[in-house]
């Protein structure tokens, strides 16, 4: 469950509907709880909420995985609407690239749950590694840390291997360096400015390396990624389509024990419960919504970003909430619930 999941949990109970939430992690709190490092989200305020929400009545059900532990016809069975708030954890990956499949080159998702599953871990007084679920070790501590991506991920990988000990961190991003102030004429306010953006774990140390794209993973003779060849590159759009051109001469290579993939998510993952429910994803990876927040599957609900893709909190809560409004009205409840948003709003743009 994340942000989405728990407003609307809290909305519909307060209403009086009987939830309950569904969590295939051992804890709940989904992207929250595993995806954002502690140095940005103290873990103990989501355990302030989750006790609230179970106080006004919401029963959770960790370690289910829907679809797999139990089914969809299951669920419909026992519940009379059902809410799909699953996220969009599908990484965007770069298969193409030479040398892919070399050990020590992930997705920068596996990364932050390993790390926040130690300092979960810890404070319970209990040791832990830095492990994929199959062991493979995952730990920035002493190696040479190649981060490529330049948004909220990728800096929260940073602030990680910083505090794993790594013996030094580049972060790639594919644009030019940014101006540090808003161009008005560009983008005038309120639309979102091109600009600069740092973030705490970058005053920590690292080198950001702009206008850069990996041409190769570079094999160190044994399966293991030693080195990420680089090069200059320009960006450009042609009919709708981005367009890397790299600069001839300029390639060089950054030496690298652990690349971290931070490019972004294709939309939500393809897991059985989606045909078990009827419903696919779309050309974004997303799942679409009817203007009433059902899915093409009567009484099957979807919002936040598992509908609109992966974006900002303030936009899965603003959805969950308005999703909780819609299923209180399915099931025939009294009165209207806050509605805030619908699933065509998007945020302002410039024309």
């Amino acid at each position: 469950i994340v942000p989405d999941g728990q407003a609307a949990a809290q909305q519909l109970a307060r209403a009086g509907h009987a939830v309950t939430v569904y969590e295939r992690d051992d804890a709940i709190g989904g992207l929250l709880r595993y995806g954002i490092p502690d140095f940005k989200l103290e873990k103990q305020h989501i355990d302030l909420r989750l006790a609230q929400l179970e106080a006004e009545g919401v029963r959770f059900r960790t370690g289910v995985n829907v679809g797999v532990d139990v089914t969809a016809e299951q669920l419909r069975e026992a519940h009379d609407a059902v809410l799909l708030a699953c996220g969009a954890l599908q990484g965007r990956d770069t298969p193409e690239t030479p040398g892919r499949a070399l050990r020590g080159v992930h997705q920068a998702m596996a990364h932050l749950v390993a790390a926040n599953r130690v300092v979960a871990a810890a404070g319970e007084g209990r040791p832990a590694l830095a492990v994929l679920p199959d062991g493979t070790p995952i730990d920035a501590a002493g190696k040479h840390v190649v981060i490529i991506g330049g948004g909220d991920t990728a800096a929260d990988c940073l602030g990680v291997a910083h505090r794993q000990g790594a013996a030094g961190v580049h972060q790639l991003d594919l644009y030019p360096e940014p101006p540090h102030a808003r161009d008005a004429a560009r983008d005038p306010w309120p639309t979102w400015p091109w600009i600069l953006r740092s973030y705490p774990a970058h005053e920590e140390g690292g080198d950001r390396v702009f206008a850069a794209a990996v041409q190769e993973f570079v094999d160190d003779g044994a399966g293991q990624v030693r080195a990420v060849r680089i090069a200059e590159v320009t960006v450009s759009k042609r009919d709708g389509r981005r367009i890397v051109t790299a600069v001839p001469g300029s390639e060089r290579e950054l030496p690298a024990d652990l690349v971290l993939l931070a490019i972004g998510f294709e939309g939500t993952e393809e897991q059985p419960l989606l045909a078990q429910f009827g419903v696919a994803r779309n050309a974004r990876g997303a799942i679409d919504a009817r203007p009433d927040w059902q899915t093409d599957a009567d009484g099957v609900f979807v919002a936040g970003d598992m509908h609109r893709g992966a974006s900002l909190i303030v936009w899965a809560i603003a959805e969950g909430r308005a999703a909780a409004a819609a299923i209180h009205s399915y099931l025939g409840g009294v009165g209207e619930l806050p509605a805030p948003v619908d699933p065509a709003r998007q945020p302002l743009a410039a024309r």
